[in-house]
């Protein structure tokens, strides 16, 4: 498992001076993942400086809009009060792509009295971590993130496209695992290559996914709070990467049209802290009661989560039978077509994938969220259904259709709001209305072309 090292507030001053840091980008990560905060000079940056930010800031939609009432302001003070952030050295990285010497790092969001803002994303993901803390596991993830890069396009009215490649033509045909259609874009690879090398990102194996011009980047197994910082730092190195060899990096969940979706598979098991051992394997190498019950966790749950795995309307259009995305929660042993699947594994490696979550998913809540899921599973004891031997895209759909319905399902489960916090699911909740609402708002291209006339 790769840790990175904690640093100390004189280490970071002294990685500064080595780096010969001239700025310094001071990130909070918000509900939908991305950066907000402030960028200062170096010479302002102390331990003590106590940077603000209004509370709302980390609790807006992806459209940058707020609720205007309700539950929202029981959390959410409607004086727009300041939050007080602290910096966390560990998460120091260089900004490769800056042209003067620029670091940026990660902060952690706390109110006035020195509590940890709960609703912002990294706490929720510490709150979940310290349960398992409690218990004297060590909770382990690997993420598997899917996405597209893109021909340019400005215009939401026009389709996306796959990019143009060094032979000088875009993709017309499905490349699943083709080392000659990602050589079609080194000089972009290359470039995130070196950016994760100079960021200290554990990125592990890169492929051409089913999509036209999809990629897949694989994450050496790690901590859960360290993997979602490097998760939320690699999709800026990407956009940046794309954008510097003239195309855009999506992960929006289904940007294209009959191509499939992104997903971001997440591998997770624990460790029993005391002995060193992985929970879900018995002392003669048998699947233990903890594995199933931890599978029986992401059935019972996986449905009420699903506005956090899949968090916006075009999420929804991603989980369609037959197109390597779940439909349900039946699992399976090295099973590509169930939602919760267990590699083939020695027993210290044993491990549970998470299928269901989007690569539009913020990486602090789905990490947080299916955690969370099987730790309730462990607690409660809650075994699973049998196997799925054969095709699970052959069963029933299990799994909420819209947001809409996500939410409802999310708003209704008490057991998830009391682990991963009812302010957190409050304001999450409010947010993803304001986004469905605003979206119920546009008549889209379909509407037009088959009621128009008809109807």
């Amino acid at each position: 498992m790769v840790v990175r090292k904690e640093i100390t507030f004189s280490e970071l001053e002294q990685w500064f001076r080595e780096h010969r840091v001239t700025e310094v980008e001071c990130l909070v990560p918000d509900l939908t993942g991305v950066a907000r905060g402030k960028i200062l000079p170096r010479e302002k940056f102390t331990e003590d400086r106590g940077m603000r930010l209004p509370e709302a800031v980390v609790a807006m939609g992806v459209t940058g809009e707020f609720p205007e009432e309700g539950p929202y302001y029981d959390v959410i003070s409607p004086n727009d009060m300041d939050m007080h952030l602290r910096a966390d050295p560990s998460t120091v990285r260089l900004v490769p792509w800056a042209v003067d010497p620029t670091a940026q790092i990660i902060h952690d969001c706390f109110d006035r009295d020195g509590r940890l803002v709960p609703f912002a994303p990294r706490s929720v993901l510490r709150r979940v971590c310290d349960l398992f803390e409690a218990e004297g596991w060590d909770p382990v993830v690997a993420p598997e993130l899917e996405f597209y890069l893109v021909a340019r396009n400005t215009d939401p009215d026009v389709p996306l496209k796959p990019p143009v490649g060094r032979s000088g033509r875009a993709e017309t045909s499905r490349q699943a695992y083709s080392i000659d259609a990602v050589n079609e874009f080194d000089p972009l690879f290359e470039d995130v290559y070196d950016y994760c090398e100079k960021m200290e990102l554990n990125v592990d194996t890169l492929i051409h996914e089913i999509g036209a011009g999809q990629m897949e980047i694989n994450f050496f197994h790690a901590h859960p709070l360290g993997l979602a910082d490097e998760v939320f730092f690699f999709k800026r190195t990407v956009r940046e990467a794309a954008l510097r060899h003239d195309m855009f990096a999506t992960f929006m969940a289904k940007p294209i049209a009959g191509e499939p979706g992104s997903a971001m598979h997440v591998h997770q098991s624990v460790i029993n802290k005391a002995t060193g051992r992985n929970l879900f394997s018995n002392e003669d190498g048998s699947p233990s009661p903890e594995f199933y019950w931890y599978i029986g966790g992401l059935q019972r749950y996986i449905p009420a989560a699903m506005a956090l795995f899949a968090p916006y309307v075009n999420s929804y259009r991603r989980l369609a039978r037959f197109t390597a995305a779940p439909i349900n929660i039946q699992w399976g042993i090295d099973n590509r077509t169930v939602g919760i699947r267990s590699p083939v594994a020695p027993p210290a490696a044993r491990r549970v994938e998470n299928r269901v979550i989007g690569a539009d998913a913020n990486p602090y809540v789905a990490l947080a969220a299916t955690l969370a899921c099987g730790y309730l599973g462990i607690k409660n004891r809650i075994e699973p259904t049998p196997e799925c031997k054969g095709d699970a895209y052959l069963g029933d759909y299990q799994l909420p259709r819209s947001l809409g319905e996500a939410l409802a399902l999310l708003r209704a489960e008490t057991d998830l709001a009391a682990v991963l916090g009812e302010s957190f699911v409050t304001v999450y909740s409010e947010i993803k209305e304001i986004e469905y609402a605003e979206f119920m708002k546009v008549i889209s291209p379909w509407e037009r072309e088959h009621l128009l006339l008809h109807v």
